[in-house]
């Protein structure tokens, strides 16, 4: 039980986290060895297009349409993300020249590291600290008792909680970015 929720919960979110950006070196490092980088050019279009399938889960949680039960849409949603993710950011690779695309990844990784908090972390960690607590309660320590064994893993969950203040406008930001990104594309994009 001596487990905290840092060891238990954050260090595997971390993990996750990581395994992106290991697969988007492996994924990169791949297509520079088999000389077809330019086909991380084009990686980014079907990447957008699954981070945008992602938000029927956002629509049907805020009842924009109807279809869908809730808990396969988040299933769905995590998945498309990460996988869209992994394909944007092997389209922008170390092959990115402006300010832009960078912001506009930047905005992407944040949004998914503050989804990934509320999808991984949260929930678990909520739940993880009740049954401390009911432990605790049960081995018979006073209430003073039980909140000073379980104070950090209070306190950090208290700052999980807070997660939702980053990953909206953070989404919206990248949003604005990544459409941006898309316009600028088109517009100067040397068509022949």
């Amino acid at each position: 039980m001596k487990r905290s929720i840092v060891r238990k919960e954050v260090l595997p979110f971390l993990i996750l986290f990581g395994s992106l950006l290991i697969a988007t070196v492996i994924a990169d490092a791949l297509l520079h060895a088999m000389d077809l980088v330019w086909i991380g050019r084009y990686l980014g279009i079907p990447g957008t297009i699954l981070i945008l399938l992602s938000f029927f889960y956002s629509m049907r949680k805020r009842k924009l349409i109807q279809f869908g039960k809730p808990k396969t849409l988040l299933r769905l949603h995590e998945v498309l993300t990460w996988l869209g993710a992994l394909m944007i950011l092997v389209h922008a690779g170390i092959h990115v020249y402006t300010i832009l695309p960078w912001l506009a990844l930047v905005a992407m990784l944040v949004t998914l590291a503050s989804g990934m908090t509320g999808q991984y972390l949260l929930d678990r960690s909520r739940h993880d600290l009740s049954a401390k607590r009911d432990i605790y309660a049960e081995q018979g320590l006073t209430k003073t008792s039980v909140d000073q064994e379980i104070f950090w893993d209070a306190v950090t969950v208290d700052l999980m909680k807070q997660w939702r203040a980053v990953h909206f406008p953070i989404t919206l930001a990248f949003g604005v970015l990544g459409l941006t990104h898309i316009l600028s594309i088109f517009l100067f994009w040397q068509w022949k």
